[in-house]
């Protein structure tokens, strides 16, 4: 088994011709290689609703975690409450934070998510996510090349420097309209935010409308010198 720490770069390879451009393939090794020490970390954005539909092919008892930070627009809980009756028998973990918003505000003050984006990321976002992958080899994203420039050269498999973790990201081939394509043809559900103009959607007080048609993250941390939460930096890639 491959980890990070005995990391080689896997000797196999991914058809990104496929039908579901090598993220059905991916999965498939992935569960296949990691069994119960693989988790998918899940945003529920329109990714999200295209992976768990190909993971439930795959493993319909798979793991999955969404970091509540207790800032997400009602409408991310709607979501997930939507996919729960869709695929009953996955398992659908809210990991919050250590903190609670009055814990932190007492501690660092009001609204750190203005005063220090990085560290309320840091708080509410990267320790969950570090507490939910103390158990597990690999984990799962939806990140997609095309996302944004910091995403450009995303891999298959990835050794993550940050989590110290391998990560899988079967989607790195798939555009905005494929994602779209699968989810109307397979009428999966599907974040109603995405109808009102946001393609990205996180906590919502860092959270707008995306205001640039060529940059489908815009709408985050508007304003700010900011283009990740800090889930996704230091990954290295071996298969494109």
């Amino acid at each position: 088994m491959i980890t990070y720490q005995n990391w080689i770069t896997p000797d196999i390879s991914f058809d990104s011709d496929s039908e579901t451009k090598g993220a059905l393939e991916v999965l498939e090794w992935a569960y296949s290689t990691y069994g119960d020490e693989i988790l998918y970390s899940c945003s529920f954005g329109v990714e999200g609703s295209v992976l768990i539909d190909l993971i439930s092919k795959v493993n319909p008892f798979a793991q999955v975690v969404f970091l509540d930070t207790g800032l997400h627009f009602q409408e991310t809980y709607d979501v997930i409450n939507s996919v729960k009756e869709a695929y009953p028998n996955l398992t659908i973990i809210l990991k919050k934070p250590l903190l609670t918003l009055e814990e932190q505000e007492v501690q660092y003050g009001k609204a750190l998510w203005k005063s220090s984006p990085n560290l309320c990321c840091q708080l509410r976002k990267i320790e969950p996510l570090q507490e939910s992958l103390a158990h597990v080899t690999a984990w799962i994203s939806g990140l997609r090349r095309e996302q944004s420039p910091t995403r450009r050269h995303v891999q298959y498999i990835n050794r993550d420097e940050k989590f110290k973790k391998v990560k899988i990201c079967p989607l790195i081939h798939w555009t905005w309209k494929d994602v779209w394509r699968y989810v109307h043809k397979h009428q999966l559900p599907y974040h109603a935010l995405h109808d009102r103009g946001y393609p990205s959607i996180g906590c919502h007080p860092c959270t707008q409308p995306a205001f640039d048609e060529n940059d489908l993250r815009s709408g985050r941390w508007a304003g700010q010198a900011k283009l990740e939460c800090g889930l996704h930096e230091d990954t290295r890639g071996t298969l494109s």
